[in-house]
């Protein structure tokens, strides 16, 4: 019997090969840098500082109460939790920073607040990553304010919706969740810890 081609194919799909390994890079920065002519934020709206003692690869600082840092700073090695505050090492240098919120319009315009200070050049020298937005409750996320989290994420240098994770409800020591997006949230933060270029 011969077989015969679809019409709507001209030629049999040549089967190509797949990568064993799927190379995967972070998201590149939008900004890298505060920003000339940006006002900074209300002091009431402003983030403290807070000298630290001792290193960090990253230092995870939470844009208000609630919004995920300690539990971010467990899941990511080398993390520290800066208690809310923009971090000021004793020796002087920019440390690697991510900002967290938690998708609520509270910690939302936390974090827009705190990409504010950052933008107007008003927070202390750090390198910060990005933004990392923490789903505030199980399901999908209202379309309002995912909106939103994109407009406030347009503000940083990179931009992470993590999931809902229901067993960080009954865990004492986090684990990183197996959802994708934690997956690759922990892939590229290791990625731009581990690179020591420096922002300018």
């Amino acid at each position: 019997m011969q077989q015969t081609l679809n019409p709507w194919i001209s030629r049999p799909a040549a089967e190509t090969e797949t990568p064993e390994t799927e190379v995967h890079t972070p998201p590149a920065a939008a900004i890298t840098a505060p920003l000339r002519g940006m006002v900074e934020p209300d002091a009431a709206d402003r983030l403290g500082r807070r000298t630290v003692a001792g290193t960090a690869g990253l230092w995870i600082t939470g844009a208000h109460g609630g919004s995920g840092e300690s539990r971010l700073a467990d899941l990511l090695d080398g993390a520290r939790a800066t208690g809310h505050c923009w971090p000021v090492p004793q020796d002087g240098s920019a440390p690697k920073l991510l900002l967290v919120c938690r998708a609520d319009m509270r910690g939302l315009t936390a974090a827009r607040s705190a990409l504010t200070q950052w933008a107007s050049g008003a927070a202390p020298a750090v390198d910060l990553l990005g933004l990392a937005v923490l789903a505030d409750a199980p399901g999908k996320t209202p379309k309002a304010l995912r909106d939103f989290t994109a407009i406030v994420g347009g503000g940083a240098p990179r931009l992470w919706t993590l999931p809902w994770v229901e067993a960080w409800r009954h865990e004492d020591t986090p684990s990183v969740p197996s959802a994708r997006e934690y997956q690759r949230f922990t892939t590229d933060i290791a990625a731009l810890v581990a690179d020591t270029r420096t922002t300018k």
